[in-house]
């Protein structure tokens, strides 16, 4: 970790970003500093979401702004998160920070309701819709080894793919 708190976003296709993240038992202070660094992270990149495997924990839990650019930050915290309800559809333009270069338009639900636990082990039931049931439907996702580009075509997906390897057999590190 930096000394400014600011982790390392691993970028597709490191394998970390497709593992399952682990449910996380014991909320300690270990856990406080990576919430800290992850919002840190998420606000330096910038982006309005950020999952543990996206900075090589594979921890369950998520940080979250959907309004990032206002001057009060007001930092969401998701452990265990689990989405227990959802309805509708919704089609919006989604864009990663472990996804360089890349946007598309993914279906999503357009209404979810969530339960989890906050920073203190609190119970948390969120009912979330329009960008934050996409955003809290996308980090959660990658607590689950997912990427935004699994559900896009798989021509699509497949053009992204052999962009990114192109690119790697390179050594060229961004698109």
């Amino acid at each position: 970790m930096s000394e400014s708190g600011i982790l390392q976003i691993l970028t597709y296709p490191d394998d970390v970003l497709k593992t399952k993240s682990e449910t996380i038992e014991n909320i300690d202070d270990d856990l406080q500093d990576l919430i800290d660094c992850m919002g840190k992270t998420m606000y330096a990149a910038p982006g309005i979401g950020l999952a543990a495997n996206q900075v090589g924990e594979t921890k369950r839990v998520l940080v979250y702004d959907i309004n990032p650019m206002e001057n009060d930050h007001e930092l969401s915290v998701l452990i265990n998160p689990e989405i227990t309800h959802a309805e509708g559809e919704i089609i919006h333009e989604e864009a990663c920070l472990s996804v360089i270069d890349f946007s598309a338009e993914v279906t999503r639900y357009s209404q979810i309701q969530v339960h989890g636990l906050d920073r203190h082990g609190n119970p948390l039931d969120i009912e979330a819709e329009g960008l934050l049931a996409v955003c809290l439907q996308h980090e959660i996702d990658h607590l689950n080894g997912l990427l935004f580009i699994d559900h896009i075509s798989g021509l699509k997906r497949s053009l992204y793919k052999k962009r990114i390897n192109k690119l790697l057999k390179k050594g060229t590190s961004s698109p």
